[in-house]
């Protein structure tokens, strides 16, 4: 299957528009699993410190990529800094860390998880990545589940704006006062979970536009994200499951579908928010 399209950063650094994310797979299952999305097409991996599955992740890479079939640039790969990490001199340690797991020498995304505004260190924590990224070490940082009043703390103290912030975000939980504000300062919307943790696929009105356009609720939602200009990172397993998320960049909805998918918002959270994560 053909990769992903590529879509832009605000610094120029391509991303894929779909990608394979690895919350809740298991470290011995991560490499295997990694694998077979690789193998399918996908070429964006997320993964994170929490996770507990890097080593897994960055062996897939590495071994996908050892006999120069497809170089290691293709692949685009997320990992995210985690809450008791936070701080400058903390957060320089767990990227270390973290690359030691991965065993590569550049990272294209880093992230800090949450915001944790209670500990009120995520300003700290973000001048350690501009360092990273100065370096040359991460080739793009950003964010991870902050809300506008966490990214205008953030933009007061930093001098790179966030590549990206990666949200909850699916047509429960449409977010479209983040997203304005993400379209006014040039920052990606990357989502996860965006299917709703498995939930909104039995949404009558996603089964009926399935149905309709003879697609899966799914791809529904899928393609929803890419005509919103979001990056989304499902999760998957199974090789059929695998291989139908990334089977999105062939269709359109029609217009009466993107017009029921806008009414699905409902302030639904699968999730935590964000200020109740400290």
């Amino acid at each position: 299957m053909e990769p992903a399209p590529k879509i832009p950063l605000n610094n120029g650094v391509l991303i894929d528009q779909v990608g394979f994310g690895t919350y809740k797979v298991p470290a011995p299952d991560a490499a295997a699993l990694v694998t077979r999305a690789l193998n399918t097409g996908y070429r964006h991996v997320d993964t994170a410190t929490l996770y507990g599955n890097e080593e897994g992740v960055g062996n897939a890479i590495l071994n996908f990529t050892r006999d120069g079939a497809v170089s290691r640039d293709e692949i685009f790969l997320t990992t995210k800094v985690w809450n008791t990490d936070q701080g400058y001199d903390r957060t320089l340690r767990a990227f270390d860390a973290s690359m030691d797991r991965l065993g590569l020498d550049i990272l294209d995304l880093y992230l800090i998880h949450w915001p944790c505004p209670e500990r009120g260190l995520f300003a700290e924590t973000y001048r350690a990545m501009e360092a990273l990224y100065r370096d040359g070490r991460v080739r793009a940082i950003g964010v991870s589940n902050f809300q506008p009043d966490h990214l205008r703390q953030l933009l007061d103290a930093a001098d790179v704006v966030p590549a990206v912030n990666q949200v909850e975000l699916h047509p429960w939980l449409q977010q479209r006062e983040l997203r304005a504000l993400h379209d006014e300062l040039g920052i990606r919307t990357v989502a996860w979970s965006p299917l709703g943790r498995g939930a909104v696929l039995a949404d009558p009105v996603v089964v009926k536009v399935a149905g309709d356009q003879g697609i899966s609720p799914a791809q529904v939602i899928l393609r929803w994200h890419l005509e919103q200009g979001n990056v989304a990172i499902p999760k998957a397993s199974s090789p059929e499951r695998i291989a139908e998320n990334l089977d999105v960049f062939s269709f359109e909805l029609t217009d009466a579908a993107r017009d029921a998918l806008a009414g699905l918002d409902r302030n639904a959270r699968s999730g935590s928010h964000p200020d109740r994560v400290n």
